[in-house]
């Protein structure tokens, strides 16, 4: 079962569900604003990844944090600023069998299907 966690506005989250279905993996859909995510589950994503790549620096949340926020984004501090602003989380983020496969692109959708 893969766990799909992002926004349900989101269009590439919606895009990634649409791809899911079509090729039968089996999925469930976890919005991180709705739903709520913990400070434990995103460090477990930025163990696995790297904070850089958790966090969206290209969204209007990001852009409306202070500088003063901004400036001092570490490792040590990016899992409970990701958890207080939902939508600073890259989306989707994919959990398969341990695995942590952030975004949606050609090589994310190889990850997904085993590859």
């Amino acid at each position: 079962m893969i766990t799909v966690y992002g926004l349900k506005n989101c269009d590439t989250c919606g895009k990634a569900l649409t791809w899911l279905d079509a090729e039968g993996l089996e999925h469930r859909f976890h919005d991180v604003r709705k739903d709520g995510v913990g400070v434990d589950t995103i460090q477990g994503w930025i163990t696995a990844c790297g904070w850089e790549t958790v966090l969206n620096k290209r969204g209007a949340t990001w852009r409306g944090l202070d500088n003063a926020e901004k400036d001092v984004v570490d490792g040590t501090n990016a899992a409970a600023l990701m958890a207080a602003h939902p939508a600073l989380i890259k989306r989707p983020v994919f959990e398969i069998g341990g695995r942590v496969i952030v975004g949606f692109k050609d090589q994310q959708k190889t990850q997904i299907k085993g590859g």
